[in-house]
């Protein structure tokens, strides 16, 4: 992925704030809106991960703040559900005039209702996607709890949400009752995929089953299992990208991928969002990152990380290969790497004279009906996997500054 940000305005002149993420190594083969929660921003740790997984299949991510909140310009007191669907119209012609119309159009909680909402009066959205939605915008009144009499009798109150004091007025809570997605659902002309956890203790799952009643096909649900309302856990927003990326792909014409601008067999880039890199290894599409500790995001596996796949994955393969050629009853084969840095006085047989040495802890485990001489002879074979040998012999490496 590469994160671009960018600014939009809204139909007030005001400035949006977002994030483009863009796959790696060639044009997308769509584009997609992103609209968040309520009084979530478009960092939230969900959005991030749905975006970048999608990334990984080659689909473009706008992901943005509406107006009032995170990083955009704008009184949040003074929007509601209708600003947000301005918002959102914002967002897609920014995208239909700078870069490609989107056809894909992803809305969480509140945003989702919002994109349902929006989603029919543009033309080039094919699919619709809510996760976590309300059937009804009303529903968000529960948060505002004992601030609703306050706001009806002054007119604005103050309330807390989600930890966070955020000022209402009495015309979003007028706004709220004058939406009615009923209506709205049954003329809807899109593809629609409604995502939601049966535990969701924000937006009960029954507001899924008045959607996706409300809604004529294509359509389809997916229940997020065991999954809270913001997806908090990171398995769990990933697979929520993952399975978006696959439902699309029915409803949304994909482009035929151009070659990447290389004549190497990998191609890594990392952009201005931190340590967060997008690799593409021939036809495949992963993230490595740093821990949250050195300032990365943890949305994949460290450098270092990779190094011990290459020759875990390496060794494995190799047993496998010498296992099946030579009829050994090998059933499994598991590889326990660990990387450290040692003082060279530690290391037995050790020819290097600095101060500290690079040193990687292999244990293989083997499973399956085998002699002794067999599982020695195995462990042997590991140290001549190709891997294990470059990193063994003198290595060059030859870098050079491509021109642009």
């Amino acid at each position: 992925m590469n994160s671009k940000k960018v600014i939009f305005s809204n139909k007030n002149g005001e400035n949006l704030s977002a994030s483009l993420e863009m796959p790696v190594g060639n044009r997308p083969a769509a584009y997609a809106i992103f609209a968040h929660c309520f009084t979530c921003s478009k960092n939230l740790s969900a959005v991030i991960n749905i975006s970048r997984a999608l990334t990984t299949q080659n689909l473009a991510v706008l992901r943005f703040d509406f107006t009032g909140l995170g990083d955009s310009e704008g009184d949040f007191s003074d929007t509601n559900f209708s600003s947000n669907i301005k918002d959102l119209q914002s967002a897609y012609h920014f995208l239909e005039t700078n870069y490609e119309a989107p056809s894909i159009i992803i809305g969480h909680s509140l945003g989702g209702a919002a994109v349902l909402a929006s989603a029919g009066a543009m033309k080039n959205i094919k699919a619709v996607v809510t996760i976590g939605a309300p059937a009804d915008p009303l529903h968000v009144k529960h948060l505002f709890s004992g601030g609703i009499e306050e706001i009806k009798a002054k007119g604005e109150a103050t309330v807390s949400i989600g930890g966070r004091p955020f000022k209402v007025k009495e015309q979003f809570i007028n706004d709220l009752e004058e939406n009615d997605l009923s209506q709205i659902l049954s003329k809807l002309n899109k593809a629609l995929l409604v995502l939601h956890s049966p535990q969701d203790g924000i937006v009960g799952v029954e507001n899924a089953r008045k959607i996706f009643e409300g809604a004529k096909h294509p359509k389809s649900f997916i229940t997020l299992d065991k999954a809270d309302h913001l997806l908090i856990n990171k398995s769990d927003s990933t697979y929520v990208g993952h399975v978006i990326a696959a439902w699309v792909s029915r409803y949304v014409q994909v482009k035929e991928n151009k070659q990447l601008e290389t004549d190497k067999q990998v191609l890594v880039r990392t952009g201005d969002d931190g340590y967060t890199t997008e690799v593409k290894a021939g036809k495949h599409y992963f993230i490595a990152d740093e821990p949250k500790s050195i300032g990365g995001k943890d949305l994949g596996p460290t450098p270092y990380d990779l190094l011990l796949s290459a020759l875990g994955s390496c060794t494995s393969i190799t047993l496998r290969m010498y296992a099946d050629k030579k009829g050994i009853p090998l059933d499994e084969i598991s590889v326990h790497l660990e990387h450290d840095k040692v003082h060279a006085e530690d290391c037995k047989n050790c020819e290097s004279s600095t101060s500290k040495i690079d040193r990687i802890q292999r244990e293989i485990e083997l499973k399956g009906d085998l002699t002794e001489e067999q599982r020695q002879r195995l462990i042997e074979i590991a140290d001549k996997c190709p891997v294990h040998r470059t990193l063994h012999n003198e290595v060059q490496i030859i870098t050079k500054a491509l021109d642009h």
